[in-house]
Formats: C-alpha cells, sequence, structure tokens
C-alpha cells in the first residue's frame, strides 16, 4: 500500500472516531441537560405539594456512557376533597393547584390537575357560603322573642 493511501485511510478513520465522539458527547449532553429538567420539574411539584405530594417517580435512559439519566417522571398528588369540611377543602385545593402550576412549563397534566383543584376549589366556596347564609338565617331568627301578653 502506498504510504499516502495509507495516510489517507488512517485520517479517514480517526476522523470517524472524532465524528462518533462527538455524537456520543452531544447525546450526553442533551441526556443530562433533560435529567436536570425533569428533577427540577418534579421537585418543584413535591416540594410546594408538600403533605399532599408523593416522592418524586422517575423514568429512566441509560445514556452511551453507561449513566442512566431521567427523562421523565411525576409526583403523585392527593386532589380529594376533605370530607365534612369545606374549608379544609379550599385550603387543601389552593396547595394543590399551586403544586401543579409551581413549573416554568406546565405539562397538560399538570393544568389538568390545577383545572380540577380550582373546579374543587369553588364547590368547596360555594358550600362554605351556604354554609354562612344557613348559619346567618339561623342566628337571626334567633336574635327575635316573640312576647305576646
Amino acid at each position: 500500500m502506498d504510504v499516502n493511501v495509507a495516510a489517507t485511510v488512517s485520517v479517514g478513520h480517526q476522523t470517524e472516531q472524532f465524528q462518533q465522539l462527538a455524537r456520543v458527547q452531544q447525546e450526553v449532553r442533551a441526556l443530562a441537560r433533560r435529567d436536570q429538567e425533569v428533577r427540577a420539574h418534579e421537585q418543584a411539584h413535591a416540594s410546594v405539594g408538600g403533605a399532599f405530594a408523593s416522592a418524586p417517580h422517575y423514568q429512566y435512559q441509560r445514556g452511551p456512557n453507561g449513566v442512566r439519566y431521567a427523562v421523565g417522571g411525576h409526583v403523585n398528588i392527593d386532589a380529594s376533597p376533605v370530607p365534612g369540611d369545606p374549608a379544609a377543602t379550599l385550603a387543601k385545593m389552593q396547595v394543590v393547584r399551586r403544586a401543579a402550576l409551581a413549573v416554568s412549563q406546565p405539562s397538560a397534566a399538570d393544568r389538568a390537575v390545577a383545572a380540577q383543584a380550582s373546579a374543587r376549589a369553588a364547590e368547596a366556596r360555594a358550600e362554605l357560603s351556604a354554609q354562612k347564609s344557613h348559619n346567618s338565617a339561623t342566628d337571626s331568627r334567633g336574635a327575635f322573642v316573640d312576647i305576646s301578653v
């Protein structure tokens, strides 16, 4: 083999290796960036959700370097009303809504949870209002005493 041909083959092989290395490094950087985004997103939900939120759960992808990267995740949140206590339900739904929208880019699922919490909060407000109206009516009737002679 001619020396020039051998040098060309060697340089071509090195170029392919460098390109492959560059692709791997680019993929690892993208996975690391996604991992950070996913972890920050789910941690925001968990932190704001407090006692109503679970710890984050992650889905992983193994990178070409053998490291597992979080590429998806979720936090379970208790969005159920507090039975028999509309004031507690209202307070809870406010936390649930804030937790769902605590991220910079809420997903469709995040927005759905926030909408559900808003609807339940509205129901709790209506129930509180009805209770106040009922209590006011009861109180005002009890304030008058019929004195007949």
